[in-house]
């Protein structure tokens, strides 16, 4: 899969992910509870919340297309206290990743990213895109999904995979 492809299914699921949180608040609603309390939750005790594994999806998702092109990343902090903001981050990210196109990851192969944690080690953009980002984007991405279904809220295989491009 090329890099450009993994961006594009990262911000596809980022859509996907947004669909979920509007079924989320629906289910709030009709459970008569406070939708923005889900921000906390957690499926273990040491594990990120809810918030920050949306904002990691995110994060994950504008880093890997911005190091793979060589651009610089926009900053967002985390500080996201609502499920409306949690989708205007989102929101955010995907209008990010609209303005790449194929042509921005061209040389990826050669293009080099060192990280601070890697200890002077270095990989390909095009490797760090298959190799760390796209598999931690969907770690937090199906914790999103699993902290839901957990809840009770009824988002299925479907609201996971979106729309395909059936012809």
């Amino acid at each position: 899969m090329s890099t450009y492809a993994s961006i594009l299914e990262m911000k596809k699921m980022l859509t996907n992910m947004t669909g979920w949180l509007d079924k989320a608040v629906a289910f709030a609603g009709a459970k008569k509870f406070e939708a923005d309390t889900m921000l906390t939750w957690r499926l273990a005790p040491d594990m990120f919340p809810f918030v920050r594994q949306v904002q990691s999806s995110c994060d994950t998702a504008k880093f890997a297309a911005a190091r793979a092109s060589g651009k610089e990343a926009p900053s967002h902090p985390d500080t996201e206290t609502s499920v409306a903001a949690l989708k205007q981050r989102i929101a955010t990210v995907v209008s990010y990743l609209d303005t790449f196109t194929a042509k921005d990851f061209e040389g990826d192969s050669d293009r080099m990213i060192s990280l601070p944690w890697w200890e002077g080690k270095k990989m390909s953009a095009a490797d760090y895109v298959t190799e760390h980002a796209q598999p931690n984007f969907f770690f937090h991405a199906t914790t999103v999904y699993a902290l839901l279904r957990h809840a009770g809220i009824e988002v299925g295989k479907r609201d996971f995979l979106g729309n395909m491009n059936f012809r």
